[in-house]
């Protein structure tokens, strides 16, 4: 398994990065909340493993907790917020025509990266 890549929000560890798809374990930690992003090249399939928080797409939230799963259509709005006390564990299934984090438009960040 990859190192972890650290992020003011937790951490990722990429599982899998084939020509054809990306597999990461995204670890939010309480309070910690990804920026409001979109992608062109790719969507993406969260799968809740462990943990409680809320994933908004194009401005709807849905509550995810272990057990749960959401997709995240190319091109869509969306933010991963974990608004509990324990580490919310997500894998996350990258699909399309490119990987890279410079794939990332970030629109809102509460870590001052946009």
């Amino acid at each position: 398994m990859e190192t972890k890549n650290i992020r003011p929000w937790g951490y990722y560890q990429v599982l899998s990065d084939e020509p054809d798809h990306k597999v990461k374990r995204i670890v939010v930690s309480p309070g910690g909340s990804l920026s409001l992003q979109r992608h062109s090249r790719r969507s993406e399939h969260w799968y809740a493993v462990a943990g409680k928080g809320e994933a908004t797409i194009d401005g709807r939230v849905f509550p995810l907790s272990g057990g749960l799963a959401i997709d995240i259509p190319q091109g869509a709005t969306h933010r991963l917020e974990n608004n509990s006390t324990s580490d919310l564990v997500i894998i996350e299934v990258q699909t399309g025509t490119y990987f890279g984090e410079d794939d990332i438009e970030r629109l809102e960040d509460k870590y001052g990266r946009v």
